[in-house]
């Protein structure tokens, strides 16, 4: 019995290790903010965006997997959740990303956006 929560202790802190790690980029990157990615538009955003969107993704994946124990259900379960989860976010950043391209359009007469 000890020898299984030892491992499922070791368990949570690699992933908590990994979620630092990816936590911690994300912050380097928003305070730096190359150029190279911050100006390169791609899909109606800057390729900057995209790494966030991605990167927490990986980060809610990993949340969900690990901490709420999602790694020991069925297969069938698992799928209906991370492609329904996956679709949904989809959908969520499109209409995000089309909204947002739309209130630049209008708004740029009027304001002037600061790069």
């Amino acid at each position: 019995m000890a020898h299984a929560q030892e491992s499922h202790t070791k368990r949570i802190w690699i992933v908590f290790g990994f979620l630092c790690i990816i936590t911690m980029v994300e912050v380097a990157l928003g305070i730096v903010k190359p150029e190279g990615l911050y100006f390169t538009q791609f899909l109606g955003t800057s390729l900057l965006n995209w790494i966030f969107i991605i990167l927490t993704l990986v980060k809610a994946y990993y949340i969900v997997w690990a901490f709420m124990h999602l790694e020991g259900e069925k297969k069938w379960f698992r799928r209906a959740i991370v492609w329904t989860v996956v679709f949904l976010i989809s959908y969520l950043v499109t209409l995000l990303l089309i909204e947002g391209g739309y209130l630049f359009e209008t708004l740029a007469p009027l304001v002037k956006w600061d790069y």
